[in-house]
């Protein structure tokens, strides 16, 4: 799918609106000010930042993994297929494509000035486990020099490099998949060697890094979850003192001194770095408190608390991670974050899947292997497998990947603008697929009942938002025809909802519109609005079912020369729409 035009655009108005921002050229180590993180000059530095994860990390939803998604288990399901050997070839290849210097170009471009580096131990250091020596840690070249090669991408753009222990030694917590854990070995928190390992990588990593500006801080354990006082708590959430979690960044912070005395330290609290009792006041005079926030209101009142603690202990907060849900959330979250002038950094930049920046295909070998761990499939052969294997490391690449647009839309131009904008030309005359409705915020662009993914806040169950979760991550259902791989098109439409589009006539006139419409009922009703106006009507028939199209003509349809903005509504919704077409 190309939309080079498009990603100059976006890029383009992206880098305008954020050239006045304080911070996006800010250059130096960066400082804590009070409550702000700020630059050498002491300017507030708004970090608008992305994580890696699915590199150093792979978590099973990334990959769509049916079973638990430890890493760990997914390279054990692979090797049962194609062997050690051949598992290791493929590792070697996603490590070297996953994340490569025209990922962060291209962030560059968009609007991002940091990235968040989710760390996986095993990459800088063995297992205790498996250590030669007890108690003495072999140091592995490959994460450090992955990590010097990260970081000369984001110097070149001058973007600043968070270093983030996603995987600590043994395990953070109890939701395994975060951290790579497995529980038949001894946790972070019930071994005093993972313990001891993880304060000595950090020391190994500021060793490195404490002459580095570009480096912007470390993020020394992510969301820790567990049940110190209470196993029965299992991820913290209630935990009253969290005096193991305090410990052990109190340690880590002491050895990150010994060698670098200028980079910021950011702490997360348990509970997935929300619970903070018993931790604060901070100990250190360059450290930023992180919350992580996910599907709940993007209100004032759901970030209050760390509000309070930014005005209490005078500290900064930083939302650290956030994302996995609509465009609508996104542009919502975003808005939030920076009225109340606190940095942010989304999750993921790639994955399998339609909402985040980069989509990595799915090829139909891979599903094979999904069907197969699922328990709905035949084994693949081992050749067959590893070919699948290498392919899919090799979609990893950005070259191969989707791009989203209406992603990095949601989370730049949108955040500043309520105008609709074209997600592609459509002119007069020719058949605009449904799906390339305009881009832009809802009620501006398109309006859809169900918008977002609020469960944390409202205690029901999952609602989603595309349905089809495919294509755009708008609120709009989109649906992947069963005739053609690279046809869409609107589902689930409910009465009062409405697509946007913008389309070019060369000339004055009326004009008809086809469109092609299917049902499984007669109750349905469309209407077409051209430039606010009022434009025409009719019944949707029933054509004998979801994918069954028929075409629906309406006549004199007004349109003027140049630019029209064109509303399908739906007056009485159950049809679904997979394109309109204009004609003199």
């Amino acid at each position: 799918m190309k939309r080079s035009s498009l990603y100059i655009f976006i890029s383009s108005v992206v880098l305008s609106s954020l050239l006045s921002v304080s911070g996006l050229h800010a250059q130096g180590f960066l400082d804590v000010k009070g409550k702000y993180i700020v630059n050498d000059k002491g300017e507030k530095v708004i970090l608008r930042g992305m994580g890696l994860g699915g590199w150093m990390l792979q978590e099973g939803y990334m990959l769509r993994f049916p079973k638990e998604g430890q890493q760990h288990r997914i390279k054990a399901a692979i090797a049962d297929v194609i062997g050690e050997d051949k598992t290791a070839e493929f590792y070697n290849a996603w490590l070297n494509n996953h994340v490569q210097k025209a990922d962060i170009d291209s962030m560059k471009a968009w609007g991002f000035n940091s990235v968040r580096l989710p760390i996986h131990f095993n990459l800088y250091t063995l297992p205790i486990e498996k250590e030669p020596v007890k108690g003495q840690n072999t140091w592995i070249k490959k994460g450090f020099a992955m990590t010097d090669s990260l970081l000369a991408w984001c110097e070149a753009n001058e973007m600043y490099l968070i270093l983030d222990l996603h995987a600590a030694p043994g395990g953070q917590g109890n939701d395994y998949n975060i951290s790579d854990r497995d529980p038949n070995t001894p946790s972070l928190w019930d071994s005093e060697e993972n313990q001891n390992k993880t304060v000595a990588l950090w020391r190994k990593l500021a060793e490195r890094y404490a002459d580095e500006p570009w480096v912007g801080a470390y993020d020394i354990i992510n969301e820790p979850n567990w049940g110190f006082a209470d196993p029965k708590d299992r991820n913290g959430l209630r935990e009253p003192h969290n005096i193991p979690l305090k410990k052990l960044m109190v340690d880590i912070t002491k050895a990150i001194r010994e060698v670098d005395k200028k980079h910021i330290i950011i702490i997360e609290g348990n509970g997935w770095g929300n619970n903070y009792n018993g931790i604060l006041p901070t100990w250190d005079d360059k450290m930023v408190v992180s919350f992580h926030k996910y599907w709940n209101y993007n209100d004032q009142n759901s970030i209050q608390h760390f509000i309070n603690i930014r005005d209490k202990y005078n500290v900064p907060v930083w939302l650290g991670e956030t994302g996995e849900n609509s465009n609508v959330w996104f542009t919502q979250a975003i808005s939030l974050m920076e009225r109340n002038e606190i940095g942010w950094c989304w999750w993921p930049l790639k994955k399998m899947g339609f909402n985040n920046p980069l989509e990595v295909k799915v090829t139909k070998g891979y599903q094979d292997l999904l069907d197969y761990w699922a328990g709905k499939g035949a084994k693949p052969s081992a050749s067959a497998a590893y070919k699948t294997m290498m392919e899919m490391a090799d979609n990893t690449l950005l070259k191969n990947c989707l791009i989203h647009y209406d992603v990095i839309d949601a989370m730049f131009r949108q955040v500043r603008s309520d105008r609709a904008i074209p997600f592609k030309k459509h002119e007069a005359g020719k058949v605009i697929s449904a799906v390339d409705f305009d881009m832009g915020r809802s009620n501006a662009a398109y309006f859809d009942r169900d918008s977002a993914e609020y469960y944390i806040s409202t205690g029901t169950d999952r609602t989603g938002w595309n349905s089809g979760r495919t294509y755009r991550n708008d609120a709009v259902d989109i649906h992947r025809s069963q005739a053609a791989e690279d046809s869409f098109y609107i589902t689930k439409i409910e009465d009062g909802e409405w697509l946007n589009y913008t389309v070019h006539a060369e000339t004055k006139g009326n004009y008809s519109v086809k469109l092609a419409i299917a049902s499984d009922n007669a109750a349905g009703r469309v209407s077409l609005l051209v430039n606010d106006l009022p434009a025409g009507s009719t019944a949707v028939p029933q054509t004998g079912g979801a994918e069954k199209w028929q075409s629906l003509l309406l006549k004199n349809i007004p349109l003027k020369a140049g630019v029209n903005t064109i509303r399908v509504r739906a007056d009485k919704g159950g049809f679904n729409l997979h394109s309109l077409q204009f004609s003199k």
